[in-house]
């Protein structure tokens, strides 16, 4: 295999080699690991703290180990023999999670700091982290219709408290990992990733999942009305999760991105207001909206800039919301309907 730096060229393992997700019981983690397994991979560990039974999805065939990652004994055993460790363990969820537990979201650096480690010790050519777009300095996002966010916004560094900042000092591990033990890291900053299989009641749930059943709701119990955090002029890019993978995968075997924070998002501004009007059209209803003006909302504006992950990979997040959210929206019915009927929600 090639290990010399390329010109956006993909430098990916061998088909036998061992490939481990942490967080793979979670939404995105678990995606990955059907993706990488689509994708003819056979040698895959996915790690997860939550019994296996609340994984949001399994793959048939796959290695599933339930550990806790914060634990650094858990991280060895989860990284050995692996040539490739992708860590999207964290606890973390949407707006209304994230404001009102900070204290666990910073703890979600003892998952990073540990599994960094033993990635290297483990002899792990490449070791991928999810970052998020929390990350970068709130005071630049205070207005609905933002810029769209480049790298270099992180520093001056004014991070979302707790999980923004959690992100930003474990994306330093990444770097210096590289540069001091020269461990290949590729760092990914999420914009709001969504789509089927994935959280969508609880008070973990985003926006798009969040808006899709309330409206689902509202239209099963006959309401009229559908409930929204802030006064709906909060604007997000959204990223569908097929994206998402794909963009994982390509970031972590690009050599161009080694220690490199880059974008993964969608750069269509959406806002909250414009995702209920989407949401409404696809369940076929139209709801009066009764604005929470004292609920979680978050920074006024949020989107990505795509410049950089198109010039150095050719390529950018590009499922239509409109798209992404009808599918969402449709799976989310149909465990709506299952849980109302008592039956267990499946995939």
């Amino acid at each position: 295999m090639k290990n010399q730096k390329t010109s956006g060229e993909l430098v990916r393992p061998g088909k036998d080699e061992l490939i481990v997700v942490g967080g793979a019981g979670g939404f995105i983690g678990g995606s990955l690991i059907r993706y990488f397994y689509n994708k003819g991979y056979r040698n895959l560990r996915a790690i997860d703290k939550k019994p296996l039974p609340a994984w949001y999805q399994t793959t048939p065939g796959v290695q599933n180990l339930v550990l806790d990652l914060s634990e650094e004994a858990n991280c060895k055993r989860a990284c050995e023999g692996a040539v490739e460790v992708y860590n999207l363990a964290a606890d973390m969820g949407g707006m209304g999670f994230i404001e009102k537990n900070r204290i666990e979201c910073l703890r979600s650096i003892l998952i990073n700091t540990h599994m960094v480690e033993q990635a290297w010790r483990a002899g792990a050519r490449r070791f991928f982290f999810s970052s998020s777009a929390c990350a970068y300095n709130t005071d630049i996002q205070k207005d609905p219709n933002v810029k769209a966010l480049k790298e270099s916004d992180a520093y001056p560094a004014m991070a979302e408290r707790g999980y923004g900042w959690e992100k930003l000092i474990s994306e330093m591990f990444c770097q210096e990992y590289w540069h001091e033990r020269g461990m290949k890291t590729f760092i990914a900053r999420f914009h709001n990733v969504y789509g089927p299989v994935g959280t969508w009641d609880g008070g973990r749930e985003k926006a798009p999942a969040a808006i899709a059943r309330k409206v689902i709701e509202a239209k099963d119990k006959k309401t009229g009305f559908v409930n929204i955090w802030g006064d709906g002029t909060q604007t997000r890019s959204f990223m569908y999760i097929d994206d998402c993978v794909k963009g994982i995968d390509m970031i972590t075997h690009c050599d161009d991105l080694i220690a490199t924070p880059i974008n993964l998002g969608s750069s269509e501004l959406i806002s909250i207001n414009r995702l209920v009007d989407i949401a409404e059209k696809v369940g076929g209803v139209k709801l009066k909206r009764n604005y929470q003006l004292d609920a979680p909302k978050g920074v006024a504006g949020r989107n990505s800039d795509n410049t950089f992950i198109k010039k150095v990979l050719k390529w950018e997040p590009g499922t239509p919301f409109s798209v992404g959210l009808a599918k969402t929206y449709t799976w989310i019915e149909k465990q709506y309907m299952a849980r109302k009927k008592g039956s267990r929600i499946v995939e």
